[in-house]
């Protein structure tokens, strides 16, 4: 804000309001200088989003829900393989069916070496079909410390480390799943790009 006393009129001749204009004086209030702490540095957040989004190659986490119909899989997966197809790397957790599972599908028709499967426990706590889809993965990781905790707690853990590990977020869920909302808020978070689609 500029102070009424900092501003100088100069009504002297023509000749004395030449030389004044020479200089110009501009006003510097303190507060004109001075951010709040607590504000958010929004223009480098929307920089390094920006960043992301023009990034060739990006590394692009896919989860969401497992109760997904055919037509939704489907969709996850065609989009799953055209990421992969353009250089991203995908990373999801197991799943025998849902919104991981198709993106292990997709993934492994375009070209496997771009996937990253992270596992909230270990290949041998998984069920059978999820053991059998994972057959042909060359990038696991498995987490045997995480063997004794219940399997909805491993998975909010397993959902931040692929959060943690990758540019870009697409998460596919309802407005329910509480387990998904909180992966996303993390995401946020962490200035992830994120991508939302709601299926209900």
């Amino acid at each position: 804000m500029v102070k009424t006393d900092d501003i100088k009129v100069f009504m002297g001749s023509e000749d004395e309001n030449k030389e004044k204009q020479n200089s110009i004086v501009v006003p510097i209030d303190d507060d004109m200088d001075t951010v709040a702490s607590d504000s958010p540095d929004t223009v480098d957040e929307l920089a390094m989003e920006l960043a992301t989004i023009q990034q060739s190659a990006k590394r692009i986490a896919i989860i969401g829900s497992r109760n997904l119909p055919i037509t939704h899989q489907q969709m996850i997966e065609t989009l799953t393989t055209a990421l992969v197809m353009q250089g991203n790397t995908i990373i999801t957790s197991g799943g025998s069916s849902g919104t991981n599972a198709a993106a292990i599908r997709g993934a492994m028709k375009a070209n496997p070496d771009k996937l990253k499967v992270i596992l909230p426990q270990t290949i041998g706590q998984q069920p059978s079909d999820v053991q059998n889809q994972l057959i042909g993965v060359p990038n696991i990781v498995e987490h045997p410390d995480r063997a004794m905790m219940t399997l909805a707690d491993a998975s909010r853990v397993c959902n931040r480390e692929i959060i943690d590990d990758c540019n870009q977020l697409i998460c596919f869920l309802s407005h329910t799943s509480k387990t998904l909302h909180n992966a996303v808020q993390y995401a946020e978070e962490g200035h992830k790009v994120i991508t939302v689609f709601y299926l209900d």
